[in-house]
């Protein structure tokens, strides 16, 4: 089916083609919605899995490959930027040429390390703002600790530094710790590739020191929280005075620590995972010290090995791409290049990005859907028979306090800090880590930035902030067939209309529910509503546990919880709104396809998905969102869907009214 289009965006609708009808949608919606794509897609050798965000990933990567090679006729100095940023990366005959040589005064400095102190003063000075445990669902970091400045969750007027486990150079404790089969194999690859980089560096008896590494993360990993342990923010909302870390988590050294990490002047600071806070400062206490220069070499290699010549880049790839993700190649160059600049001067790619690509109609539509599904939320909260007055007020103030970002944000970040060289790819990578670093550091003396943007334009996503109690929607997620401006409303409130919902609904969900509407952590439920709540969340949370991708692995439902109860409540906002944009006229059938049923597919087909089993494995393991066919199945839990398609008692997905959990 397609419909009008214009010149920006071409023809959409949802794709008749990519279903499979032989089967019924009662029975796996998913398949019924996109057999026929996942029958005749085959996983791009350079990824891991492959869905319907990974498509417009391409496209926009595309987009910002064009714009970088014409950067330089913008005439403007951070364009100059972006331009020598990549050609750097992109110039493989000079970092070939080059070596292990970047990398040398780092390597010679952790060998010069002789005591506690210069361990502890060395990790805090290559902490790096690379975590976000609430805006982003980013809990890792292979340096030994990470840092996210971010609102204090009890005052949301004034920025804290919270400290966050890391240290691990495989994804997640698990990888240690399991004993299953699969994950001693792991171990074992792991092994092998410490000692590899280690041989690359030119350090002699590598396979020892590759199994000192080893058995030190996993004694790090022992102290780590798990991942659903992580995401529960009242447990992590624990505040220490500076003195507090040296009776706390004694054996390391932390006025050196702080010292050398910039923190000197906070008084206080947040610890996400005290254990594992404590856990390392004990080991910084009581492993020998070469164990730690052994350790801190390795994990400076690996880190820095995408930037080195193509005998870093190979191995690194080998366990990290294809070990851990089963992906079979490397992605081009360019790719690489590309994700790279967005990460170190993402707004900068974005300004020109939105210039090029982002048409005012797509942000206008996109606002007034915003603004029906929150009409539409704000309705089903009043309506709701199980929650009291005082609980419903508390959630209709959140829900009109709630900010709306679209596309852009009003102000871009300024990056004149940044001292780029188009010679010289792993400095300029070095240099633009640090410069994020201390404009993190540089938040703690200023007020609140409500405004401020967790993402930017050319990424495919989207995102709630609790603290800021705002949503955030980037340009290249607003496209085909997510969203088109001119296509059929209910494929668009299916499809958009759904993520929009999704995000909203995030301010209410298990962990967004714990926060006010100025973006405190506050408890603003009564006890038998929040009773209430915890019941049919905890029913939601058993539907998942339901769905085996494996005979050995399931979805963990509690880990994804929150994200399952933003896509059921999300989506019965966007239907209600939806149907409120119809004005009481009933919807056209077209190609065969009711209203209802193209909304709903729609929604499907967001969430078209292809995994290697590796990826997958991971992804059950260590990712908030469930696997894209299960998200699909959202809809039994949706009483319009079973009218739409005639669903009928027996079916696999059949739910009884009781069972179906909207949430809201």
């Amino acid at each position: 089916m397609t419909t009008k289009g214009t010149p920006e965006y071409g023809t959409f609708g949802f794709d008749t083609a990519g279903m499979d009808r032989s089967v019924a949608a009662g029975d796996d919606f998913f398949t019924f919605a996109n057999g026929a794509w996942v029958k005749s897609t085959k996983i791009p050798d350079d990824k891991s899995s492959w869905n319907t965000f990974s498509v417009l990933a391409e496209k926009s990567d595309a987009r910002v490959k064009d714009l970088i090679t014409h950067a330089r006729e913008n005439k403007d100095r951070d364009a100059a930027r972006v331009a020598d940023f990549y050609v750097a990366i992109m110039d493989e005959a000079a970092i070939e040429a080059r070596g292990l040589a970047p990398l040398k005064p780092e390597l010679d400095r952790i060998a010069g390390l002789s005591d506690r102190a210069a361990v502890s003063s060395y990790m805090g000075s290559v902490m790096r703002a690379d975590v976000d445990p609430l805006n982003a669902t980013n809990y890792y970091t292979d340096r030994p600790l990470g840092l996210w400045v971010a609102q204090d969750l009890d005052d949301p007027e004034r920025y804290m530094p919270y400290l966050m486990q890391g240290g691990l150079g495989m994804p997640d404790r698990d990888y240690y710790l399991d004993p299953a089969p699969r994950f001693a194999t792991l171990r074992t690859q792991y092994q092998t590739h410490v000692a590899a980089m280690l041989k690359l560096a030119g350090m002699d008896n590598a396979e020892a020191r590759a199994a000192r590494v080893l058995a030190l993360e996993t004694r790090l990993a022992r102290s780590h929280w798990s991942q659903l342990d992580t995401g529960d923010v009242i447990k992590a909302n624990n505040t220490w005075a500076r003195a507090d870390f040296a009776a706390k988590a004694p054996g390391m050294d932390w006025n050196a620590y702080f010292q050398s990490a910039g923190l000197n002047g906070a008084s206080a600071v947040k610890v996400w995972q005290p254990e594992a806070i404590t856990g390392l400062a004990a080991l910084v206490g009581s492993e020998p010290m070469e164990t730690w220069k052994d350790y801190l070499a390795f994990h400076a290699i690996d880190r820095g090995a995408p930037l080195l010549s193509k005998a870093f880049v190979d191995p690194h790839f080998s366990f990290h791409g294809t070990a851990l993700s089963g992906t079979p190649q490397q992605a081009e160059r360019w790719k690489r290049a590309i994700a790279m600049t967005n990460v170190a001067l993402g707004d900068a790619v974005g300004r020109m990005y939105v210039e090029k690509y982002f048409p005012p109609e797509a942000k206008a539509e996109v606002e007034r859907m915003v603004v029906n599904i929150k009409a539409a939320l704000a309705k089903r909260i009043e309506a709701l028979t199980w929650m009291t007055p005082a609980t419903k007020a508390e959630a209709q103030e959140k829900l009109k306090a709630m900010r709306v970002g679209v596309g852009y944000p009003d102000k871009w970040r300024d990056y004149s800090a940044v001292s780029v060289r188009a010679d010289d790819a792993f400095g300029n990578v070095e240099r633009a880590n640090m410069a994020e670093y201390q404009r993190q550091l540089a938040k703690l003396r200023q007020p609140v930035d409500r405004g401020e943007w967790f993402m930017v334009p050319q990424e495919v996503n989207a995102l709630f902030a609790p603290s800021q109690n705002s949503i955030i929607f980037p340009a290249a997620i607003l496209e085909p067939t997510f969203f088109d401006p001119n296509a059929d409303s209910a494929v668009n409130y299916g499809a958009i209309g759904g993520v929009i919902g999704h995000e909203i609904t995030h301010g209410f969900d298990n962990l967004g529910s714990q926060f006010d509407s100025h973006g405190r952590l506050r408890d603003w439920w009564t006890p038998a509503d929040k009773a209430q709540f915890t019941r049919a969340t905890d029913m939601l949370a058993a539907q998942f546990d339901d769905y085996k991708p494996f005979e050995d692995a399931n979805v963990n439902g509690r880990l994804t919880l929150g994200e399952n109860i933003a896509d059921s409540a999300g989506l019965q906002a966007a239907y209600d709104a939806w149907k409120l944009s119809l004005n009481g006229k009933e919807a056209p059938v077209i190609d065969g396809f009711t209203g209802d049923q193209r909304f709903f597919l729609g929604w499907a087909q967001n969430y078209r998905s292809a995994f290697r089993e590796a990826a997958l494995r991971n992804r059950l393991l260590t990712d908030v969102h469930a696997p894209g066919p299960y998200r699909a199945q959202t809809v039994r839990n949706l009483d319009a869907w079973y009218e739409a398609f005639d669903v009928k008692p027996g079916q696999k997905l059949y739910l009884d009214k009781a069972q179906r959990v909207p949430v809201w």
